[in-house]
């Protein structure tokens, strides 16, 4: 089995519902599975410790998820052309399997959702491979292979998928299907990297 984990932080359930639909893809490639997977609230006061568990949706990440996935998927909202704080946070906390070089030569992928087309959603994608690329990881995107990428007018990009909520709270038809298809791409490239080592 090769494990993939989807790492997201949202807030208003755009990421979220984006997340799921990449667990879809991935699910539908045998031998693939999806662990989904969130982070806290950062306090803008204090340091503060989250409740171990959320109230709702996916469970809070660790680093042992990080460590032991074949392949990633990080998303978040964009905020100001960047990702959000508390996947920064998270991401920021990852030095010790940087160290190990627990996640080099693994898959990764990123997406994000934007309140508007001009929110600075591709700067997000491409900041978010930064960490990526610091931990050796292999970055994919969406090939022009697929087809929704050249149809959609509203989300999605070369660097991964993404959600403009702008006219449409919900993700669009090529939007789910662009995720659904880097889930899927995630999880056939991580299963033949498996099976090659």
């Amino acid at each position: 089995m090769a494990k993939i984990l989807i790492l997201y932080y949202s807030r208003n359930g755009s990421t979220a519902d984006m997340a799921n639909h990449i667990a879809r893809g991935v699910e539908s490639v045998d031998g693939a599975e999806a662990v989904l997977r969130t982070v806290p609230e950062v306090s803008t006061v204090c340091e503060k410790t989250a409740e171990t568990i959320p109230a709702h949706g996916a469970l809070y990440a660790t680093l042992d998820d990080l460590q032991y996935c074949d392949g990633l998927a990080l998303g978040s909202p964009t905020h100001f052309g960047n990702m959000a704080a508390p996947l920064k946070y998270f991401i920021d906390s990852t030095t010790s399997i940087w160290f190990s070089g627990a996640l080099s030569g693994k898959p990764a992928s990123v997406f994000t959702s934007t309140g508007c087309m001009h929110s600075g959603q591709e700067s997000t994608l491409l900041s978010m491979m930064l960490p990526l690329l610091h931990h050796g990881m292999l970055i994919m995107g969406l090939p022009s292979t697929e087809h929704a990428l050249r149809e959609t007018t509203s989300g999605g990009t070369p660097y991964g998928p993404s959600h403009v909520s702008t006219g449409h709270t919900e993700l669009t038809n090529h939007e789910k299907i662009l995720c659904k298809a880097l889930g899927m791409r995630l999880a056939k490239t991580a299963l033949q990297l498996k099976q090659a080592t």
